[in-house]
């Protein structure tokens, strides 16, 4: 099969699959399409808007106006696509063209049948796995400056790129200062326009002292044992790339093959950090596991069919989601899956806003769902488009718990929100966990008196002022 032929099958693939996702926003996706929105309405990132991810995760979004749709989708497509090539540029170079092929399908495979709500968003998580592969393919073939070029903007997607750096120096290390020349380049640009824009300082304070107070106060319990538990149920669904990967570890002559080894444990120390072990934690691992795994499905040889049985695993596990979904669009329908019924609350409440809101109206949302600015289309009438600067507890225990973490700005931002008014106030938590509810903080009582509860839905309070 020629390249051009693969490549356009796999677009056929990915595009049909994105498609059955149309008219659904992802948790992940929300926050980043929000930020991009207050964008667009002239405000600065850091300065307006308080977002805790590099900068590049919502300018993304502005490449299709940062909407949902089909354009959401198409990009997120090409995006895919993006990472099959460069998978297949790495192994065509490496090994050969069969290794390409099968690289390149791994990629789109594994990046279609996994956890919808990991593979759909173009958020940071994702949006790494581009630089992650196009950074050590670079620093392979030598080219460290423009393989330091790539990790430095990555950084600037993905605070999670200290990780590919690592990788990286395992070919680059000979050429140090030419990769931290390219590291630092884009970083730089970064910081004399965050500075110019009066936003460093809050970048400083939301990406980098939130990441760390996020990292160190986990909800898990015990991290060593979910960790192993999660990654092993990872390999084992993954089983199609793991075989492969270990047959060629075992396998292949090639002496070089212990760096995939250490890159491998690199992109695993990385899923591990945060200790959350979330699914989309653990696209810091395919692009090395394509690879791997591309090689040593070369070398298996005729044994090949027992990663095509494998592979049937995930389809059977979620290719019936994608034609039921596509069944439902066909026919008109609503779509009924559990998993999307808080995003269908929120494009609910955002149809109730639409019908009341007018020219000048602005809108504040507790709780995570930023999804709400996205459907809107309305200004925030704050720098926060959620919860978590204000109530201190994130977003990952929020519907069950009431602990915060010790943020010691979360005061001094709800008394900077009871400063403003906004047309529209959404509580987004009361619903599910009244305790963390609007109304339950002592010091938002008389600014909510302004208010009064105009509308609710299954998940959302819709108050207006009086």
């Amino acid at each position: 099969m020629s390249a051009r032929t693969l490549f356009f099958l796999l677009a056929l693939g990915v595009l049909a699959a994105r498609l059955c996702h149309v008219e659904i926003l992802w948790t992940e996706e929300g926050l980043p399409l929000a930020a991009a929105v207050q964008m667009l309405h002239g405000k600065t990132l850091y300065r307006d808007v308080w977002f805790d991810k590099p900068p590049l995760a919502p300018a993304v979004s502005l490449l299709w106006g940062a909407r949902t749709g089909w354009g959401l989708r198409v990009a997120g497509t090409a995006y895919v696509l993006l990472c099959c090539w460069l998978a297949w540029l790495f192994a065509l170079h490496k090994w050969g063209p069969r290794e390409a092929a099968w690289a390149a399908f791994f990629v789109a495979f594994f990046l279609t049948f996994w956890i919808p709500s990991a593979v759909m968003p173009l958020a940071a998580d994702l949006l790494l796995v581009a630089p992650h592969l196009a950074a050590v393919y670079l620093a392979w073939r030598g080219r460290a400056f423009l393989s330091g070029v790539v990790a430095g903007a990555g950084l600037l997607v993905n605070a999670k790129a200290i990780f590919v750096v690592a990788a990286c120096a395992l070919w680059a290390c000979r050429a140090a200062p030419r990769f931290a020349l390219g590291f630092l380049l884009p970083n730089l640009l970064a910081v004399a326009w965050l500075w110019m824009s009066g936003s460093l300082g809050g970048y400083w304070r939301q990406v980098w002292q939130l990441g760390l107070l996020y990292s160190g106060h986990t909800f898990v319990g015990n991290p060593l044992r979910e960790g192993f538990v999660r990654t092993l149920s990872w390999a084992g669904f993954h089983s199609a790339l793991a075989i492969p990967a270990a047959w060629f570890w075992w396998k292949d002559r090639d002496s070089g093959r212990w760096r995939f080894a250490v890159w491998a444990a690199i992109s695993l120390a990385a899923v591990a950090a945060g200790w959350r072990f979330f699914p989309r934690y653990y696209f810091m691992l395919l692009p090395v596991a394509a690879l791997a795994a591309a090689r040593g499905s070369v070398l298996l040889g005729r044994r090949r069919l027992v990663v095509l049985v494998l592979l049937l695993v995930p389809l059977a596990r979620f290719g019936p989601r994608y034609a039921a979904l596509a069944a439902d669009l066909a026919a008109g329908r609503q779509q009924q899956w559990r998993d999307i019924e808080m995003d269908q609350d929120s494009f609910a409440a955002a149809r109730i806003l639409g019908r009341m809101a007018g020219p000048g109206d602005t809108l504040f949302v507790w709780g995570y769902r930023p999804d709400l600015y996205v459907y809107t289309r309305l200004p925030a009438a704050t720098r926060f488009l959620e919860s978590q600067p204000l109530s201190g507890v994130l977003a990952d225990r929020h519907l069950f718990d009431t602990t915060p973490i010790p943020a010691p700005w979360t005061a001094a931002h709800r008394a900077e929100l009871a400063r403003s008014r906004p047309s529209f106030v959404v509580d987004g938590l009361k619903l599910y966990n009244p305790r963390l509810a609007i109304d339950a903080y002592d010091d938002l009582r008389p600014w909510l008196a302004q208010y009064r509860e105009v509308a609710r839905t299954r998940g959302c309070v819709i108050y207006r002022t009086q």
